[in-house]
């Protein structure tokens, strides 16, 4: 099937690398370095032909790319910071 292929996952990820950098905020990069893996654990046949366990990886390298991109490049700058402690306390 289209999705054993290895080349689809990584026309996948390329085509969603090109959507992040047209939208940006770090959600469809993510997925694309995700498609990118899954395709090379397809290439080098250590994913199967079970859909579900290729989906699965292609999950969890998408969680596990988005966390290290989150922890590498921090919160965005729009983000509403909540403040604990007021200047003006005399404490």
């Amino acid at each position: 099937m289209l999705w054993q292929t290895w080349w689809v996952w990584m026309v996948a990820g390329v085509v969603l690398a090109i959507l992040e950098v047209m939208v940006s905020g770090f959600v469809l990069l993510g997925f694309a370095v995700g498609a990118v893996l899954t395709g090379l654990l397809i290439l080098l046949g250590l994913l199967g032909a079970s859909l579900s366990w290729i989906l699965l990886a292609f999950a969890l390298a998408s969680l596990v790319a988005w966390a290290v991109l989150r922890a590498v490049f921090g919160v965005r700058r729009d983000e509403v910071k909540i403040w604990h402690k007021d200047i003006n306390e005399n404490r």
